[in-house]
């Protein structure tokens, strides 16, 4: 009889801890790494993870560490799940640890700041594997809603279809179906963006501008994405799948979002200080709107509403203003 998978995931936050459940529940062995020593014996000895899943009760195969030589030992996939902009650092130090063979598999949405790399090209850079090594998993998923079990679909991306097809066995439940897709580049800058075009959404419902106004971002911040996509090299059908569209919907529509929920307070009137503050968990889109931007700008692609989005956060600029200064552009042909 051959033993079971074993998945190292490192971070204990909502989206860690819901996917650890995942592999957990497909029948692999789950070691959650997490800085906090009370977080990780709590896990442990009541099988909940109260800070994050608050009334979830977790696999008995999965639990929890704070040594991250004893997590990643040998895994057949190490799953990383810290915020985007701390991923290079964090990773530094536990390469040294990583099992021999293992498959590194991205959950994080963001793009690195200063540098504009996604975030398995981060991953490559800083451990020193190839494509083959690294995979992302992507698409419409709400931690709470996948931690509750409902249904959900996803996307499992890597160069290599045949490690996908093993990541997609190790994670593929009753609740949870995980499809395959070898655009890496597709699937990685569609979940990226759609924080981005969250947050824009959210601030139009914070100002009470409709569904209509929602409607349309949603759509534009598609094309957007898809725009930057295509001069990127990824296949322009990703965009319209689970990784793009499936994603951008969810993000844009649910109160569970974290970045559609910070753009709902700044739309209110709230100040960056201010809803930083009343923001338990990582919005990535704040930060990734400036690098995703920044990505654009290097491949020439007009992101108008990533730019607003990014001079509401970062510079200030009033919703009212911004929204004015974006509904008086220019008119355009619709498949600009």
């Amino acid at each position: 009889m051959s033993k079971p998978v074993k998945a190292a995931v490192f971070g204990t936050g909502s989206w860690g801890t819901a996917f650890g459940m995942v592999l957990a529940d497909a029948g692999c062995d789950v070691v959650l790494w997490g800085r906090r020593a009370q977080l990780a014996d709590t896990v442990n000895s009541t099988r909940t993870n109260a800070d994050y899943l608050p009334g979830v009760e977790l696999p008995a195969n999965l639990r929890a560490t704070t040594d991250p030589a004893e997590a990643a030992a040998e895994a057949d996939f190490t799953v990383l799940a810290v915020p985007s902009q701390t991923l290079r650092a964090n990773l530094a130090e536990w390469v040294p640890l990583l099992a021999r063979d293992t498959v590194l598999v991205s959950l994080m949405k963001g793009v690195e700041l200063g540098s504009a790399m996604r975030m398995s090209e981060v991953i490559e850079d800083v451990a020193k594997v190839g494509q083959d090594r690294v995979a992302v998993v992507t698409g419409p998923n709400l931690a709470r809603e996948i931690a509750a079990r409902m249904p959900a679909a996803s996307v499992v991306a890597c160069t290599d279809e045949a490690v996908a097809k093993r990541i997609q066995a190790a994670c593929h439940t009753p609740y949870f179906r995980p499809y395959t897709n070898t655009d890496v580049v597709g699937c990685e800058l569609g979940g990226a963006v759609k924080n981005v075009i969250g947050l824009a959404v959210g601030i139009a419902d914070g100002m009470g501008l409709g569904d209509n106004a929602k409607g349309s971002l949603i759509t534009r911040g598609l094309a957007e994405t898809t725009r930057l996509g295509l001069a990127m090299g990824a296949e322009p059908l990703t965009f319209s799948g689970l990784a793009g569209l499936g994603d951008l919907v969810a993000t844009c529509s649910s109160p569970l979002s974290r970045n559609h929920t910070f753009g709902t307070n700044l739309g209110k009137g709230m100040t960056l200080q201010e809803t930083i503050a009343v923001t338990k968990q990582t919005a990535e889109g704040v930060k990734s709107c400036e690098s995703v931007l920044d990505l654009a700008r290097r491949h020439g692609i007009d992101m108008p509403i990533t730019e607003t989005v990014v001079g509401i956060v970062h510079e200030g600029k009033p919703p009212v203003v911004a929204l004015k200064e974006l509904m008086s552009r220019s008119a355009k042909p619709e498949r600009h």
